[in-house]
């Protein structure tokens, strides 16, 4: 059941959330390592779900739903698939430039359109499949600089490594999304904060076991960088809940299509702050951006 254009706020304000939850994780990473930056999303965004969720309840006073099983099942997929993601776009980062390997990666909704097809059902009308395909192609062309030729984008192992992140942040969201179908009782708000704890506490702990058994230098530089770490978390924990709430209102690809609209908001203000133009290719990639955009909000009123 969708809820007319309600998703669309809640969407655009996990973007925005987002954006800035990846500066802090950035500056994170630079100071105690990637997964001591990648972890504070979850371990640090935990309890501030539950705030949200604590919050929730007090306005609207409700009862916890209960969590059927085959809900369960989908969030932990969903938080394994997250954690596998993130770390697969890590690892592509590292071995191309920013702007190549968000193109890999932002190939995204492409694969959430075709797993919700096949795994949840959700179908999107063919103007919305237009709309996600030329999403895509401006993401493509506005992440690319002068000089990244068509070799340089085939290689094949960069780019099977990205689109392999790409098509696990895809599986995330389908995985969330059925969780959230699943729970039988509540708002679609009490629903989706509730799941939204239970995925980031399997995150956390699964988080929790790695650091045990491997490396916890990451969680307790993370520590020494509280300040950092708790503005990451509390940004996650908001943006995570956009989400959520945005997969409980309508079909996953129309959440991560109208996502990448923060694409040209953070290119726009990046260039204002560097002080370099934009170039034509650029201001193409992002026409072709808001055009898909429009085109997915017609096919949503259609």
């Amino acid at each position: 059941m969708t809820h007319g254009y309600l998703w669309v706020p809640f969407t655009l304000a996990a973007a925005m959330a987002q954006v800035f939850r990846n500066a802090f994780q950035s500056r994170l990473s630079a100071r105690i390592g990637t997964i001591g930056g990648t972890q504070v999303r979850f371990v640090y965004g935990l309890p501030f779900a539950g705030i949200l969720l604590a919050v929730y309840l007090t306005i609207v006073p409700s009862r916890l739903p209960a969590i059927p099983a085959e809900a369960l099942a989908w969030s932990f997929a969903g938080s394994v698939t997250q954690i596998a993601a993130t770390a697969l776009m890590l690892v592509v980062m590292a071995k191309r430039d920013f702007g190549v390997a968000y193109a890999y990666i932002k190939t995204e909704p492409v694969t959430v359109a075709l797993l919700g097809l096949v795994l949840i059902g959700d179908r999107l009308p063919w103007l919305g499949w237009i709309a996600v395909m030329v999403v895509t192609v401006g993401v493509v062309m506005s992440s690319l600089r002068t000089g990244d030729d068509a070799a340089k984008l085939a290689e094949w192992k960069p780019l099977v490594v990205g689109v392999a992140s790409g098509a696990l942040f895809g599986l995330t969201a389908i995985c969330f999304r059925a969780s959230i179908d699943l729970v039988p009782e509540g708002s679609f708000m009490l629903r989706s904060l509730v799941m939204l704890v239970v995925s980031l506490a399997i995150q956390s702990a699964t988080l929790a076991v790695w650091f045990v058994a491997k490396d916890a230098s990451g969680f307790w530089g993370s520590v020494r960088e509280w300040r950092l770490s708790i503005a990451a978390g509390a940004l996650g924990a908001v943006a995570s809940a956009g989400w959520f709430i945005s997969f409980s209102l309508t079909i996953a690809a129309n959440v991560r299509t109208l996502a990448l609209i923060e694409m040209p908001v953070v290119a726009l203000v990046s260039r204002y702050v560097s002080g370099r133009w934009l170039t034509a290719r650029e201001w193409a990639g992002f026409a072709l951006i808001t055009l898909g955009v429009a085109l997915l909000m017609f096919a949503h009123a259609a």
